[in-house]
């Protein structure tokens, strides 16, 4: 008992009680005495380094992390053989993405001079753009995980931004800005969360999780370049209902496989086009949202 209160006041360092005679009404953080702890290492056969081994350790002072002072490595935007024809087909693919976003911010700057329709025009032109830088990534063998990112951040340029702008502006004067300012920065929010799940999520070659961003930019644009005539506040709910879309977990299909579908499918809108594009527009844009949520009932029912 004594030579562990005494090792327990070594460590803690307090001293409590009565000192050379003087009364201590609280608690002492004194430094130790040399001579003691020379007296209880010839003693004990204690060292210092036992001491030092179990003091305590403020919590606030995690363990240091060790420095990574290796020196930086520049990883390479085209992974492979970099031959002077890769190089070029690389810069070919990127040229297309940068293409889209140029569209994307001339869109924008257009609706800023009520030009809406030829931002429309330049929204669709972004999306053809889109498309084939992928397409052209695949094909020529250059696809890599900068291409990627660039597609993602010009997609939120060009179908993000420019698209809810060109809407915006579209709508000024048929519906109180508030409801129109908030439909489309709807579509902003949605698209950036749109993109971003679409960068982590793992990939199906089938379908879809919630509408894409390009599709979505797509109708916007339609709508905007063929007039679609409806009122102002049925477009804002129309606006609001293809954000959520976006972010929905609804299974769609991708146009790989509309392409497949029976050739008869395929008559019915070409006839509609010819008789009134306007409503057969809707019609297939309503009926491409609602076979979302029908997908999804009957992948719940067969599970």
């Amino acid at each position: 008992m004594r030579r562990s209160s005494t090792f327990a006041r070594q460590v803690l360092l307090v001293r409590v009680g009565r000192r050379d005679g003087a009364a201590v009404t609280g608690t002492d953080l004194v430094t130790p005495d040399h001579r003691w702890s020379d007296r209880q290492r010839l003693r004990y056969g204690r060292h210092d380094a036992e001491v030092e081994a179990v003091m305590p350790v403020s919590p606030a002072l995690g363990p240091a992390a060790p420095v990574d002072e290796s020196p930086a490595m520049s990883i390479p935007l085209l992974p492979g053989e970099r031959t002077a024809a890769r190089r070029a087909k690389f810069a070919l693919v990127n040229a297309c993405t940068l293409s889209s976003l140029m569209l994307g911010m001339l869109a924008i700057f257009l609706a800023m001079q009520s030009e809406v329709r030829v931002a429309a025009l330049c929204l669709i032109a972004c999306v053809a753009f889109d498309g084939l830088d992928g397409a052209l990534a695949r094909k020529l063998n250059v696809a890599s995980p900068f291409g990627a990112q660039m597609d993602s951040l010009a997609d939120m340029c060009s179908f993000g931004l420019a698209a809810p702008v060109v809407v915006y502006a579209s709508l000024a004067g048929s519906v109180p800005p508030a409801a129109a300012a908030v439909a489309c920065a709807l579509v902003a929010a949605c698209a950036a969360i749109r993109l971003a799940r679409f960068n982590v999520s793992p990939k199906d070659g089938r379908f879809f999780c919630g509408v894409p961003t390009t599709m979505a930019a797509a109708v916007l644009a339609l709508t905007v370049a063929i007039g679609l005539p409806v009122s102002g506040l049925v477009m804002v709910a129309g606006v609001a209902l293809l954000a959520f879309a976006m972010v929905s977990s609804f299974p769609y299909a991708k146009l790989a496989r509309l392409v497949k579908l029976p050739p008869w499918l395929w008559l019915a809108p070409v006839v509609g086009a010819l008789v009134d594009i306007r409503l057969t527009f809707a019609l297939v844009v309503v009926g491409y949202l609602v076979s979302g949520p029908v997908l999804w009932l009957h992948q719940r029912r067969t599970a």
